[in-house]
């Protein structure tokens, strides 16, 4: 199913909400191999050129009260040395 089919459905059932994006939102359409491959680069550059790492539940968790510093800290040592880890570390420790 195509996105603009299903949002034809919700807009059927009364049941679409639209919000504008703000800064910092990106929207990439997927469905061929050149656009898959144009989103993951625009991750990578995101990731390496600006230091963060782009769809982060832990993050988000952390940043919105829904698990403590502590708990952070154990998903980054879950994660051993690798650059997530490292990212979700140094998140717990800005505190």
């Amino acid at each position: 199913m195509e996105i603009s089919s299903l949002l034809e459905s919700y807009l059927r059932d009364d049941a679409l909400s639209v919000k504008r994006m703000g800064r910092g939102y990106s929207w990439f359409d997927t469905g061929t191999h050149s656009s898959l491959l144009d989103a993951g680069n625009f991750v990578r550059t995101v990731t390496e050129r600006q230091g963060q790492q782009v769809g982060s539940p832990d993050e988000v968790a952390f940043e919105t009260g829904l698990i403590s510093s502590d708990t952070l800290n154990a998903r980054a040592k879950k994660f051993g040395k690798n650059n997530y880890g490292k990212y979700l570390k140094d998140i717990a420790n800005k505190i």
